[in-house]
């Protein structure tokens, strides 16, 4: 059964990185279809499968992290406008029924991802 995951790890403080809103939209060309929100629990995770099963289709996808807000209410002394803000990612599933976890590494000044396990 194919699912997409995710989680985020807080790489300035070496934590993961809770409390973070996360949305999961559905592209087709330019447009863009809004499937979920979520919010990051203590570990960085989110408590259930982005998608999962049949909801869990062959395409394009992007996430978006609003990890400037994240680092702004632990108080982290960055300038305005915010040089991360709300990070980005563009990806494709091309095998619905595989596991595609995809994670965020950020810091106020970077950020990293790859497709894990």
């Amino acid at each position: 059964m194919g699912k997409l995951t995710t989680h985020v790890l807080d790489t300035a403080n070496g934590r993961p990185g809770a409390g973070i809103k996360v949305e999961l939209y559905a592209l087709d060309g330019d447009a863009r279809r809004a499937l979920k929100t979520v919010t990051t629990n203590h570990d960085g995770r989110c408590d259930a499968p982005l998608l999962e099963a049949e909801a869990l289709v062959a395409g394009e996808y992007e996430l978006v992290f609003h990890a400037g807000a994240y680092f702004a209410a632990l108080g982290a002394n960055v300038p305005e406008p915010r040089f991360v803000d709300r990070v980005v990612l563009r990806f494709g599933i091309a095998d619905a029924a595989a596991h595609y976890h995809v994670p965020l590494l950020v810091s106020p000044w970077s950020y990293s991802t790859y497709r894990g396990s």
